[in-house]
């Protein structure tokens, strides 16, 4: 009898202490709803795509004063896990809070396959409170998606240098991808090219046709103008067709010992080829033009014509304009005029003086001469 009195009361004792716990668990913070997108989880079949952003919102009861209160939101990759947090906040006990929203950015993590599963983990929380509930989404693919794999080029280039640009692109979305074209360009620079890339089949295409392909590479080539100034420039490529648009950046260095291809020497002009190929520009003023070839590294010196008035020469190179030289026309020659007027007028003076010094000479021999006959006797 006593035995089982103290079973019994043993027995007590540790339901009351489940009570306990579980009264303690149950108080406190609790979450009620989690919403993505707007669509409850908890009572559908919520689907999201790789890359998106989505919108989670979360709203959640207090039976407990709290301060510090955090709620945050996890999506679990199987390599990546992407998560936000809101600002810590107050509550009080016995209150409903309407929904806290928090934004999440999809990882991508579909190798061969179209769709897979992935946990959504929301958490309210402080130092002495905590609920986590956990859902699961469906991660799929996006209707098209031409995902830039890398872009490979040399990190630094020279002014004036053809350089290429190699692209990795992978069809990364639900369906086949055709007519794709790739941009490369420099904005701040001026300078942007396009090829075309071809068509790319979607990841669950099983054909067995060599041409279907659902990665692809190819090269462009960026011609860096002569008289950028040096520095480091954004890079960006672009791949596009009818369905989608997609476009990555990567950073290069621009270096430019010599930023002018041509100078102002006297009255010609100096055409340099900084490059290590032969060059060939066309030199325009407005009176005529010319044509100039300039071995690769080396300089040519070209005539100008003169002109009334100020002008310019323009210096092309493969029908871009590269540089601008202005010129002085009339001034140039007023000067010139005023030089001749002050050599003639130097030259003038030195005759008169040679003259005066002749006149006097001469004068000079007159007047010994009738001295001489001044003093003759009979």
């Amino acid at each position: 009898m006593k035995m089982n009195t103290k079973q019994i009361f043993v027995s007590f004792l540790a339901i009351a202490t489940v009570l306990i716990l579980v009264a303690n668990v149950s108080a406190g913070l609790a979450v009620n709803t989690v919403k993505v997108d707007d669509t409850n989880v908890a009572n559908n079949d919520v689907s999201i795509v790789a890359g998106d952003t989505i919108s989670v919102k979360v709203s959640f009861t207090s039976d407990v004063d709290a301060s510090d209160v955090k709620i945050k939101a996890e999506l679990e990759g199987d390599k990546v896990d992407v998560y936000a947090v809101t600002n810590s906040f107050d509550v009080i006990a016995n209150q409903v809070y309407p929904e806290k929203e928090l934004t999440l950015k999809v990882p991508y993590e579909l190798k061969d396959q179209v769709s897979d599963d992935i946990s959504l983990t929301i958490k309210v929380w402080n130092g002495d409170f905590k609920d986590t509930q956990e859902y699961t989404l469906k991660v799929q693919r996006p209707s098209y998606d031409a995902y830039i794999m890398s872009i490979s080029t040399t990190q630094t280039i020279k002014a004036g240098e053809l350089f290429p640009v190699d692209v990795v692109l992978k069809n990364a979305g639900y369906n086949d991808l055709d007519d794709l074209y790739v941009t490369a360009k420099i904005a701040a620079l001026g300078v942007q090219k396009s090829a075309y890339f071809g068509d790319l089949v979607a990841v669950e295409d099983n054909s067995n046709d060599d041409d279907d392909v659902d990665t692809v590479s190819g090269r462009i080539y960026l011609q860096v103008p002569y008289n950028v100034e040096a520095g480091v420039y954004d890079l960006e490529v672009i791949a596009s067709n009818t369905d989608t648009t997609s476009s990555t950046v990567k950073q290069v260095v621009v270096q430019n010992e010599l930023p002018n291809v041509a100078i102002k020497s006297g009255d010609d002009l100096l055409v340099l080829n900084p490059t290590n190929t032969l060059k060939v520009y066309t030199v325009v003023t407005p009176s005529d033009q010319q044509v100039v070839v300039v071995p690769a590294g080396s300089s040519k010196t070209v005539s100008i014509a003169p002109q009334n008035g100020d002008f310019e020469v323009q210096v092309f190179a493969s029908g871009a304009l590269v540089q601008t030289v202005p010129f002085t026309g009339a001034q140039d020659q007023g000067t010139s005029g005023t030089s001749s007027v002050v050599i003639l007028t130097v030259i003038l003076a030195i005759v008169f003086l040679v003259l005066l010094v002749v006149l006097i000479v001469l004068m000079g021999k007159k007047s010994d001469k009738a001295e001489e006959f001044g003093e003759s006797y009979y």
